[in-house]
């Protein structure tokens, strides 16, 4: 079980860590290793709101929020909003892009990794 407060604090250097990543990359590396910190982030909110949660099944959770919002881009909704908002564009995306699909694969599966080595640190 993590805590929330842990949940949190794993959020922001999420955070962090992707807007480092953008600072200091160009090109595929900034932007693959963006979608998936992406879903790294996804996870941490996800043991935000439900801490009790197993590592694999808040990996799992994330990863299917990042595929649905990637193939929600195959529609106009995305785009539309994403004009009209910094918000929209930065949760929902504007356009799809196959790859995105492998790439937040990846960023389950690290932090999948990471939550579970800690847990059995912990322990």
């Amino acid at each position: 079980m993590m805590s929330r407060t842990a949940a949190a604090g794993a959020a922001v250097v999420t955070v962090g860590l992707g807007l480092g990543l953008r600072a200091v990359t160009t090109g595929s590396l900034a932007k693959y290793g963006g979608d998936a910190l992406y879903t790294v982030l996804i996870m941490t909110l996800v043991l935000l709101v439900a801490p009790r949660v197993t590592p694999l099944r808040a990996a799992a959770s994330a990863l299917a929020f990042s595929w649905a919002v990637e193939f929600l881009q195959l529609t106009a909704l995305p785009a539309e909003l994403s004009q009209r908002s910094v918000v929209a564009r930065l949760v929902l995306g504007s356009t799809f892009n196959a790859p995105d699909l492998f790439w937040y694969g990846v960023g389950a599966g690290a932090g999948w990794l990471v939550h579970t080595a800690v847990r059995r640190h912990l322990r």
